[in-house]
Order: structure tokens, then C-alpha cells, then sequence
């Protein structure tokens, strides 16, 4: 089934991240098919990562992924005319890429996304707190 694996690979995508930056305090996402998986939610309760939820008609409740989206679509998407998926995909990587590692975000004091990880990379994580305990292990 499609969905099962779909699931199954934001879930790898998911757990990837939490390894490499810790676990965020809480998971915000839409009631879409890749976040209402019985699995995914046990992992989120399981990893003590709280969930979110942006209420339906409300994107102002996500404004910064509404915001990178308006502008994807603005500079990348509606300006180009995609022949083939590859094509597209070529194009899509090509801005994303200059997005994170060329163009001053005013967000973030005029520095890249690229610049702004590397500064803020010395810093310490969060504890991961999505490796699970060991049996016998005292929750504080």
C-alpha cells in the first residue's frame, strides 16, 4: 500500500533529524495522511515529542512554512513551465539551493540559512529524547 510507505519514510526522515539536531518540543503539522498514521503517532508519543496541530482553514498558524511556501511558489514555480518531472526536479533543487545558501534571510539577521546553521552549530542540542529508555530506566 502506497500509504504505508510513504508513512514509513517520513518516519526514517523524521528520526534522521531528531538524530543529527535533538528532538523538538513539539511536531507541528496538519491533519494531512502523512501525520494521522497510527505508527507515526505512536513514534511521536513514544520519542515524548508533543504534537501540534494547525486547525483546518487556519495557515496563519504555520506562518513560516506558509511563507517559504508563497515564496517557492512566487519565484520558482509560477515562472517556469516544467516539460518533464526531472526538469522540474532540476529546477526545484537548483532554487532550494540558493535559497539556503545564497539569499540573506531578513529572519535571520541578512545571513543564509547555510550561514546562520554554522554560526549556531557550536551550540549544544536539546537532548535527544527520541532514543528510547532502557527497561528500568526512572522518567524524571
Amino acid at each position: 500500500m502506497r500509504k504505508s510507505r510513504f508513512t514509513e519514510e517520513q518516519m526514517v526522515a523524521i528520526s534522521q533529524l531528531v538524530s543529527v539536531r535533538g528532538a523538538p518540543r513539539y511536531l507541528r503539522s496538519d491533519n494531512g495522511p502523512e501525520f494521522v498514521s497510527n505508527r507515526i503517532l505512536a513514534w511521536i508519543e513514544e520519542s515524548q515529542i508533543g504534537s501540534a496541530l494547525i486547525d483546518p482553514g487556519k495557515p496563519w498558524q504555520n506562518g513560516t512554512n506558509e511563507s517559504f511556501n508563497g515564496r517557492l511558489r512566487d519565484e520558482c514555480l509560477n515562472v517556469e513551465w516544467f516539460r518533464t518531472r526531472r526538469e522540474a526536479r532540476i529546477v526545484i533543487e537548483a532554487w532550494r539551493r540558493h535559497y539556503n545558501a545564497v539569499r540573506p534571510h531578513s529572519s535571520l539577521n541578512y545571513l543564509t540559512p547555510l550561514e546562520f546553521s554554522q554560526q549556531h552549530r557550536t551550540q549544544p542540542l536539546i537532548p535527544n529524547r527520541a532514543i528510547p529508555q532502557e527497561s528500568g530506566a526512572q522518567e524524571s
